[in-house]
């Protein structure tokens, strides 16, 4: 039967297609989602146009080739039939799919859910036989849905029997595709909730690193601090006001994970003021920053242990005078960061181990969290000293609405 004779002859239109169903496993996963999977009624309908269409000129070349011409006033009942027939699997696409999703086919479940597909999947058939039937009587009137001499119920059966593969197999396929779009959904989700869980356990691990402060630090500033009490109290005082304006301002920046060099260079200010309280004419620090890397972004007190550990390899195990320098240099869309002192340098075994990893865990670990593989933080012997070299993206914080308005 074909969809030319389906309008001259009182024949509903027959679908031929195929469907391709496969499954992995006895027992499919079936996902468990908040909301039901669904297609956009634009895309929907969309979707049912373009086969309706194509129906139509499948049936009248058909035809054609048969040497059964269409008369021209049965072209657009032929169109309207094709279309209505798409129309249908269209309009219950959601109510197909949201049942198919909401009793999955699993292992344990198919005894009972099996028996409640068949009746959905019989009863989608029955109303779209139904819905075709009554759109050939209002477009061609009573007479056309039966010859006489077999009546319409008989018409009817036929009709549905011929359908009822097809009509399943769409059935079928809408089911897959609520199955489909439930995975994605589902797959979407799992995604989603794993990259939450990445980025607290990452904000976690940063905040613990940034509240490591290092203890020989503490120890030693303690012990320089209990020295000066007899000796110094107004020193000793001083130093204790730095010690706290530093732990105050490194609290307060436990939770921020990138600042402006600026304030990072406010805090490391503070840190050398304690330093220089230690060691005395015996540390110069000079700073040669560049004004536009002041508002770059760095890691939040990333400066004071690199620093630090200048202090306390090339500055503390010498009797003479030394010094420490920090350059800040904007290097293309890099910020380039250096930590020089005019200690002995390292032998070539222990800087080979610096450069592949060993050492400077705290600060490397920050670094790999927040810039992946867009880092660099290498170190060198100089001609006389030491060098750390850390190369991070060049990145400035739009300013806030608050800070535009008032600019």
């Amino acid at each position: 039967m074909n969809r030319g004779s389906a309008v001259m002859n009182g024949a509903f239109p027959v679908v031929h297609a195929s469907a391709i169903l496969t499954a992995s496993t006895d027992d499919p996963i079936v996902p468990v989602v908040e909301r039901r999977p669904s297609i956009s009624w634009p895309l929907l309908f969309a979707i049912a146009t373009v086969f309706g269409i194509s129906s139509t000129f499948q049936a009248y070349f058909k035809d054609a080739l048969g040497n059964e011409h269409l008369m021209p006033h049965a072209i657009p009942h032929l169109l309207e039939l094709n279309l209505v027939y798409w129309y249908i699997p269209a309009l219950l696409t959601p109510a197909i799919m949201g049942f198919a999703v909401s009793h999955p086919l699993t292992r344990r479940s198919w005894p009972k859910t099996l028996p409640l597909h068949i009746a959905f999947a019989l009863s989608y058939s029955v109303v779209h036989t139904g819905a075709m039937m009554g759109l050939r009587v209002f477009l061609m009137g009573r007479d056309a849905l039966a010859r006489p001499e077999i009546g319409w119920r008989v018409a009817a059966g036929r009709e549905y029997f011929s359908q009822l593969d097809w009509l399943l197999t769409t059935y079928l396929l809408l089911t897959g595709v609520g199955y489909a779009l439930a995975y994605r959904r589902e797959s979407e989700s799992r995604a989603l909730n794993a990259a939450q869980l990445e980025t607290r356990l990452v904000e976690a691990q940063l905040q613990s690193l940034q509240r490591q402060l290092h203890p020989h630090f503490l120890f030693n500033t303690l012990n320089t601090i209990s020295g000066l009490i007899r000796t110094d109290p107004d020193g000793a005082d001083k130093m204790i006001d730095r010690l706290g304006d530093l732990l105050r301002m490194t609290l307060h920046k436990s939770g921020i994970q990138e600042v402006p060099l600026k304030e990072e260079l406010e805090v490391l200010e503070k840190y050398v003021e304690i330093e220089q309280t230690r060691f005395g004419s015996r540390l110069t620090i000079d700073m040669h920053i560049q004004p536009e890397t002041l508002d770059a972004q760095v890691p939040s007190l990333v400066l004071q242990p690199l620093v630090e550990n200048a202090i306390r390899h090339g500055i503390a195990p010498n009797a003479r005078p030394g010094w420490l320098a920090v350059h800040a240099s904007h290097d293309g869309d890099e910020l380039l960061i250096q930590i020089r002192d005019s200690g002995d340098g390292l032998p070539p075994d222990r800087l080979m181990a610096l450069n592949r990893g060993v050492g400077l865990d705290n600060t490397r670990a920050r670094l790999e969290h927040l810039y992946k593989d867009r880092y660099e933080f290498t170190f060198s012997n100089l001609e006389r000293g030491f060098c750390v070299t850390v190369r991070i993206p060049f990145q400035i914080e739009a300013p806030s609405e608050f800070e535009a308005g008032a600019a």
